[in-house]
């Protein structure tokens, strides 16, 4: 009845914080990147990405593009997702991209689908010239980045391999590496049947072309491991 409805109600606002400057960031995504510039002091271009599950891997080409343009030296970059609510698992079983035997199992024959995960990742990017000079820890170098989109595609969930080979390809020739020469690939694969096969087709067109026809190639995702994590997937799988 009303009278229950209305002391459940009350019972869980007398928990919930009152509304502050801080609550935007948790209803308003595009507000995090200057909550983070505010706390930290920092001055220069802070935007938030959305590119679904390439969202943080765009941060980063954005943030790379920065450096080079020499507008900053320094850029703190990556991503977070924590949007796992019912809407999100609806979403994701509406068009069968999650696993009903409840594990996200990349490249393999058994695989049927994904599960959703969450996680923040961030990372800070140096030219690696100024890096050096500042002494820094250097964990790895980004070499090279490729982007591409597949035009017209068949379905939001049905990606193309020309499409991937584009950004493999771009990403070997801007890094003046030849593919033949790559010993591990860290793949999106996210554990559904058709977007890991799309994703193995590009993989082993671009290798076969450049002469890779029977060496040896570690292929994984750490998906795997964590899930799919969304707009962090991609800052999880370079860490």
């Amino acid at each position: 009845n009303e009278q229950d409805a209305n002391e459940i109600v009350n019972r869980i606002n007398h928990k919930l914080v009152g509304w502050q400057e801080a609550s935007f960031p948790g209803l308003l995504g595009n507000v995090v990147a200057g909550r983070v510039a505010n706390r930290f002091d920092f001055g220069g271009t802070n935007c938030v990405v959305d590119a679904a599950c390439a969202g943080s891997l765009s941060a980063i080409h954005m943030a790379c593009m920065e450096l080079q343009s020499g507008r900053t030296d320094m850029v703190v970059t990556g991503g977070v997702d924590s949007f796992n609510d019912i809407f999100m698992y609806m979403c994701f079983s509406k068009t069968k991209a999650l696993s009903p035997s409840g594990h996200a199992r990349p490249f393999d024959r058994g695989g049927d689908g994904t599960i959703i995960g969450e996680g923040v990742g961030v990372i800070t990017l140096k030219l690696l010239d100024e890096a050096v000079k500042d002494k820094d820890k250097i964990y790895a170098v980004i070499r090279g980045l490729g982007a591409s989109s597949d035009g017209k595609g068949n379905a939001i969930y049905a990606p193309s391999a020309k499409g991937q080979k584009k950004a493999l390809k771009r990403a070997y020739e801007g890094a003046g590496i030849k593919p033949d020469t790559i010993g591990l690939v860290e793949a999106h694969g996210t554990g559904t049947p058709v977007g890991d096969a799309i994703e193995l087709e590009a993989l082993t067109d671009v290798y076969r072309e450049a002469g890779k026809e029977g060496q040896w190639c570690a292929l994984g995702s750490v998906k795997s491991q964590i899930g799919h994590a969304k707009s962090a997937a991609g800052i999880a799988g370079l860490i």
